[in-house]
């Protein structure tokens, strides 16, 4: 009459049960302290190569190639709101200086917009390692530009068929926006040595040397204060490319 008693008091006491093996697990993990080390050290292993990844690249960024975000209209449709471009900070650290046609990013404190007081330090600084990480505005004194006239150059706007003509030869633009003209503001310069006239690419919607025309400097952009060129469209994908500057 009691046959299944062995069964029901096996059931209940045997390993091989869901219960019995949970509570087997839970002895066995109870018997090994260092498995909560291990996985401790696991998670500092990761942390520290993240540390690591970020400081590369921002090296890279500072010393190399750094990725801009580009926030306003002023060079479309060459690039558009949103892109990053890849800005070769090598690119005039050898001898080379910026020709006619490159697209250029520099900081404009001094020509483009005056000397400020310094922001607070470590907002300035976190603002700064996102924005060389291309994950944030650039600094209100970074722009990008269109080199139209370097050093010496004779630059007027504009010839009986409405082109900038630079030492009396008119301009192809191709990179203009559609419907732009190349300039609805008259001027007439000569770039002194060591600067560079730049323009954005949409006319109409760039504030660039021709706004700057009555201020200090004359809207000329001192070519130390070039932090690079813009070469390549990094993203988003569908916009992977050359900017069609003059190196490329």
């Amino acid at each position: 009459m009691d046959t299944e008693a062995p069964h029901t008091q096996r059931g209940h006491s045997s390993p091989g049960t869901g219960e019995g093996r949970s509570r087997f697990a839970f002895s066995r993990a109870a018997a090994e302290p260092g498995a909560g080390l291990r996985g401790l050290l696991t998670w500092r292993r990761a942390g520290l190569l993240g540390v690591a990844c970020t400081v590369f690249l921002l090296l890279l960024s500072h010393f190399v190639v750094q990725p801009f975000l580009i926030p306003s209209r002023s060079m479309e449709p060459t690039l558009e709101v949103g892109d990053r471009v890849l800005v070769d900070k090598l690119a005039y650290r050898f001898g080379d200086q910026p020709r006619r046609g490159d697209v250029v990013v520099f900081d404009g404190t001094g020509s483009f917009v005056r000397e400020r007081p310094a922001d607070n330090p470590v907002g300035t600084a976190l603002h700064g390692a996102a924005s060389a990480l291309g994950l944030a505005d650039p600094s209100d004194t970074d722009f990008v530009k269109r080199v139209v006239g370097v050093g010496g150059d004779d630059v007027v706007c504009c010839d009986q068929g409405g082109r900038i003509k630079v030492n009396g030869v008119p301009l192809d633009e191709p990179y203009l926006f559609p419907g732009d003209a190349p300039s609805k503001v008259p001027f007439r310069i000569v770039v002194p040595l060591g600067t560079l006239w730049v323009m954005g690419d949409h006319r109409s919607q760039s504030r660039d040397s021709r706004d700057h025309l009555g201020e200090p400097g004359g809207g000329m952009v001192p070519v130390d204060k070039v932090i690079g060129r813009a070469d390549w469209i990094g993203w988003p994908p569908a916009r992977w490319g050359r900017t069609g500057g003059a190196h490329g």
